[in-house]
């Protein structure tokens, strides 16, 4: 399996900002393998599905909003960074996209060059391990 099988087309409008005040209140999808059906419902409404030795997984990940658009130095194409994890000072581990062509040594500036970045590493699945470098605090 592919990274870039989950890629997708997301409207940014359908992007929660912040978390509903009421949880249970939040959107919840449906499927129905059998009859392939998707119902829209709400979270409280789960317990209709559950059924026992069911196995429910939480997601308590919490997303960094950092989000960061350059230009390859080389081509001037368009990246998008999305910070993951720090890993020690300046150097983070991101997703970046497009991120195939993105190989130890490529320099990516953003900004007006105040904010520049190396890709040091590829990890495994795909993510970067990339260095930033800048000249004053940003």
């Amino acid at each position: 399996m592919k990274v870039s099988e989950f890629n997708y087309n997301l409207p940014e409008e359908l992007i929660a900002q912040v978390p509903i005040k009421n949880r249970d209140m939040s959107r919840l999808m449906v499927l129905e393998r059998k009859n392939k059906t998707i119902e829209d419902k709400i979270f409280k409404d789960i317990l209709e599905y559950l059924k026992p030795g069911d196995c429910l997984v939480r997601n308590n990940t919490k997303v960094l909003p950092a989000r960061l658009y350059g230009v390859k130095e080389e081509t001037r194409a368009n990246i998008e960074f999305l910070l993951l994890k720090r890993i020690e000072g300046d150097t983070w581990e991101t997703m970046v996209h497009p991120g195939r062509r993105l190989k130890p040594g490529t320099k990516v500036t953003f900004g007006e060059g105040l904010l520049k970045a190396e890709i040091l590493e590829v990890l495994e699945g795909g993510n970067r391990k990339v260095r930033f470098e800048y000249e004053r605090n940003i």
